[in-house]
């Protein structure tokens, strides 16, 4: 089984078939980057709507046990996420709300800062606010998991520390192996293990090594180098790739409604559009590959298994049951 812990853009029956032949048990979709209560409750709605035209091949997760029902089946499960937590409005009380509507994943930030913690872009990082701290709290007691992908350092850390369940960077690369605005620094990883997190390598481009970009075997050792900086129990997939996605929906993921001006996320003005997929990743379902291709760079079976699902499902079991 493949669990990817963040995918971006439209999904279809024609996504979720070729997800299925590709052995995926679970993906995580980005539900909403920005957009407040409203929007976020819409975005529930048709994920409702995806799964009753489309039960036969998939389904809405909010436990473990159903992502492991839904292998059985043959479908795969879905844990709703959020890439923002614009959708709690500043009310405490929406984080139970939309827990018990099956949200399962909110990141904190996105990429500018909010009233719970500063994002990767700030300039200064200023960490989790008073209603940050709130928020993570509220989140644990009602069993959504904390992302820290676009979120920066210090309120990452914060995050750790206040947080009684492990967290998770479910899309980033290791700041060390690709320095990047949007990796994470080897101190923030370690403090991320140390409380049984989970980070989920990423094949973004942008945020990736070229190395890992050429081969899979290139993305398989950068997965083992990974390994090496935080363990063997605290690495999984977070690919970030998209479906659907052109200039016009790589244009709101930057601007929102926050900006009139130039923003590049993770590219540069060099480098403004929509980026190539690695060599090897045409499609995010050949992903298929890499468990074959962490056993060639010494990965063993039992490590294979953690990497490719179980680190996911023992997080996701901490969190939400």
């Amino acid at each position: 089984m493949l669990i990817d812990a963040l995918q971006c853009g439209r999904f279809d029956r024609k996504v979720i078939e070729k997800l299925v032949a590709g052995g995926f048990g679970c993906v995580t979709p980005t539900l909403g980057f920005w957009g407040g209560a409203v929007e976020g409750f819409d975005s529930v709605a048709e994920w409702y709507d995806l799964e009753r035209a489309n039960a036969d091949l998939m389904k809405i997760a909010r436990t473990t046990a159903d992502i492991r029902q839904a292998r059985r089946e043959g479908k795969v499960a879905f844990v709703l996420g959020f890439q923002n937590s614009g959708h709690f409005e500043g009310r405490i009380r929406y984080v139970e709300l939309f827990a018990a509507l099956g949200v399962r994943v909110t990141q904190l930030t996105y990429n500018i800062q909010n009233d719970v913690g500063s994002s990767c872009y700030e300039p200064v990082d200023t960490g989790l606010s008073r209603f940050g701290r709130e928020v993570v709290r509220e989140m644990n007691r009602h069993g959504i998991l904390v992302d820290c992908s676009h979120v920066g350092d210090r309120t990452t850390l914060d995050a750790i520390e206040e947080s009684e369940k492990p967290i998770a960077i479910t899309h980033a690369n290791a700041a060390s192996l690709f320095p990047h605005r949007r990796n994470k620094s080897d101190e923030v990883l370690k403090a991320l293990a140390a409380k049984g997190g989970v980070v989920g390598c990423a094949t973004y481009r942008n945020i990736t090594p070229e190395s890992a970009c050429a081969s899979v075997d290139g993305w398989a050792e950068m997965v083992a180098r990974t390994v090496d900086i935080v363990g063997v129990d605290h690495v999984g997939f977070g690919t970030d790739d998209s479906h659907y996605v052109g200039q016009a929906e790589l244009d709101w993921m930057r601007y929102g409604r926050w900006t009139r001006t130039e923003q590049y996320g993770a590219g540069s003005k060099t480098n403004s559009g929509p980026s190539k997929p690695p060599e090897w990743l045409p499609e995010v379902y050949n992903l298929a590959e890499v468990p074959t291709a962490l056993g060639r760079v010494g990965f063993s079976r039992e490590e294979i298994a953690k990497v490719s699902a179980e680190n996911w499902l023992r997080v996701y079991a901490a969190n939400f049951g």
